[in-house]
């Protein structure tokens, strides 16, 4: 089979010609660290677009094969099959030196990363190159971002879905066509570098289990221990550092890896040494015992309080007619977006407003007709508050305001000095209406062209917005994955995180602090996914979450010394899947001095649980931020 013809018939193939693998693999759960990989298919192609070769095979994965009624690969017949240490170096080789392309590529690469792990193998990977997440920036009129809708889309023959080789001919299809969207867009491919990673990082570790209590405060001296307290150890001891943990989480503690303000006790046999945990102790006054004293304690823990148990039920509405807007009633014993009083009393704390809407469009404000309904608007260009603007007027009028060029993009609005964007000569070339900012202030039906609409538009969510996130009746319940998308930037990187948070705006336990150096929750309830550089995503699987979890908090971070004011607006979605359509859409513009963001909360309303869009922002770092919610990440 080669490709050669139409396999990259576009434009500027030196930004497009690379050395690709096409990758698809079936496999028995959803979990990289715990489920195996049942089958793989690899299709190799060159920079010129000629297929340079393929491989598939059943494999033997040595457990139940999971979910048949899905794949259809019984025991029988992955009996006799190789296991994967078997074909593992063929699969190197045509993984050496090329991109790994796949549809919701994180999930087959991080497949692969175990399994080479588990073979004593490295996975050759350098890049990859997520069809998903281009199409997340191509935003072709589809139902959802499903292969097989993005086939039937550009008309790429599926014969056998979720059979690894159909599939992965399937994906060189939606390939070629993304590829050639994308250069009529003139967009950079989100490519993702893959380091050298660590093998003992994919071997499989036992999930922590959640404590089972609420904190209740700090040790008083000579009082008891309670279950709930959390406790951090440090330096030397005299006991295994493993029976101490052990212990103790068996008596109804918490166990922590760093100390912050919340710490119940540090246990020590150095109260004067240098270590993180020690200074930090004595900077927050946190009691400090010796282990001697923590054993004798441990031998009567008192009763603790358990964490109130929610069961979650199905939403009464099913999209997104049940958004609310303006305050929302508290979930929980605080409200504050960043816990108090810490995080309020930093000096350079500065949460923002929204920037005011002009004058000239004040007489509008409540007389609204939505007459940008359906439509997706491209501000370019002028300063910071007047985008902003631009950009809150267009969500006000029923629009939807894209930060990004892309298929679905209906007009572009030019502010002072638009005309110098890079994107401008592509717009052209597409013939897209350009306006002023006057258009804004009452755009007609004489201005409005075609616009191709979904069967369901993304509801457009202001900020502060709140929507329920509705489950369906039977059959489980999805992930939902909040993917946040920004311009890409070329002097900073931005990093998306989320603290998963009890009654009290705290983490039970620092793995409840999902970052790049630990992007999954013990439990696989909470994964940090990259698509690109200028995207990132957070799934969960909110029905499987401990009682203890009552809110999410999603933020944003820059790394160094630039802020959200020169990166601009973030666009934040939420979609049922990986590749389920948006069922919201925000966008959130920072203020000037920011370098972090909150960007939504998921939280437990009764028995519901809601979004809300909340783009507040703080000129102090990540490390301040996460402080507040009880993690020291400078351990």
């Amino acid at each position: 089979m080669s490709f050669v013809s139409p396999f990259l018939d576009v434009p500027a193939m030196g930004d497009y010609a690379y050395g690709w693998a096409l990758v698809d693999v079936e496999t028995s759960g959803l979990i990289a660290r715990r489920d195996r990989v049942l089958s793989v298919a690899v299709i190799t192609i060159g920079p010129n677009g000629e297929q340079t070769g393929e491989f598939s095979t059943l494999l033997n994965p040595g457990c139940d094969p999971g979910p048949v009624e899905v794949h259809g690969l019984t025991v029988e017949r992955l009996q006799g099959a190789p296991t994967f240490d078997q074909v593992a170096g063929r699969i190197g080789a045509m993984l050496q030196d090329r991109v790994l392309v796949a549809h919701n590529a994180q999930f087959d690469y991080d497949f692969l990363a175990y399994e080479f792990a588990r073979a004593r193998m490295w996975l050759p990977v350098s890049q990859r190159l997520c069809t998903l997440a281009l199409n997340r920036q191509v935003d072709p009129p589809t139902d959802d971002m499903k292969l097989g809708t993005l086939a039937a889309h550009y008309g790429v023959s599926q014969q056998r879905a979720h059979d690894a080789l159909d599939d992965t001919r399937v994906l060189a299809g939606v390939l070629r066509a993304s590829l050639r969207e994308a250069a009529r867009l003139d967009l950079p491919l989100p490519l993702v570098t893959c380091p050298p990673r660590a093998e003992s990082q994919f071997t499989p570790k036992p999930p922590k289990t959640p404590c089972a209590y609420r904190n209740p405060g700090r040790l008083t001296p000579g009082g008891p221990l309670q279950q709930g307290m959390k406790v951090a150890i440090t330096g030397e001891t005299a006991r295994a550092r493993a029976e101490l943990v052990g212990r103790a989480v068996a008596a109804g503690l918490n166990m922590m890896t760093s100390v912050s303000r919340h710490t119940s006790v540090l246990v020590t046999n150095e109260p004067a040494a240098d270590s993180a945990k020690a200074r930090r102790a004595l900077a927050e006054g946190v009691p400090v015992i010796d282990e001697q004293t923590f054993l004798r304690l441990l031998a009567d823990v008192q009763p603790g309080t358990a964490h109130e148990a929610t069961a979650v039920r199905v939403a009464p509405v099913t999209g997104p007619e049940a958004e609310q807007v303006g305050p929302v009633e508290p979930v929980s014993t605080t409200t504050a977006a960043v816990p108090t009083p810490e995080a309020a009393a930093l000096p350079t704390a500065s949460p923002y407003v929204s920037v005011p809407a002009p004058r000239q469009w004040e007489p509008f404000a409540d007389t609204l007709d939505k007459p940008l309904a359906g439509r997706r608007v491209l501000v370019l260009g002028g300063v910071h508050a007047d985008a902003a603007a631009a950009r809150i007027r267009v969500v006000k009028l029923g629009g939807s305001a894209a930060i990004n060029l892309s298929a679905s993009v209906t007009d572009v609005v030019l502010l002072p000095g638009g005309e110098g964007d890079r994107r401008m000569r592509r717009i052209t070339a597409l013939e897209l209406p350009v306006h002023d900012l006057h258009w804004l202030a009452s755009p007609t039906a004489t201005d409005q062209n075609a616009v191709v609409l979904r069967p369901q538009e993304p509801h457009v969510m202001p900020r502060g917005g709140v929507i329920d996130l509705p489950m369906p009746h039977g059959g489980p319940a999805p992930e939902w994955y909040v993917t946040a998308g920004w311009a890409p930037q070329s002097d900073c990187e931005i990093d998306v995180v989320a603290f998963l948070l009890d009654e009290d705006e705290q983490v039970t336990f620092d793995e409840d602090f999902i970052f790049y150096g630990a992007p999954e929750s013990p439990a696989g309830t909470a994964r940090l996914l990259t698509g690109g550089p200028a995207e990132q995503t957070i799934a969960l699987d909110l029905a499987s979450l401990p009682p203890a979890t009552r809110k999410i908090v999603v933020a944003a971070a820059i790394d160094g010394a630039a802020t959200f004011g020169t990166v601009g607006a973030i666009q934040i979605g939420a979609a049922p899947g990986s590749s389920g359509a948006p069922l919201a859409r925000a966008t959130l513009d920072a203020a000037t001095t920011e370098r972090t963001m909150l960007l939504v909360e998921i939280y437990r309303r009764g028995p519901l649980w809601r979004l809300r869009a909340v783009g507040q922002g703080y000129d102090h770092g990540l490390d301040a931020l996460a402080r507040g919610y009880g993690v020291d990440i400078a351990d």
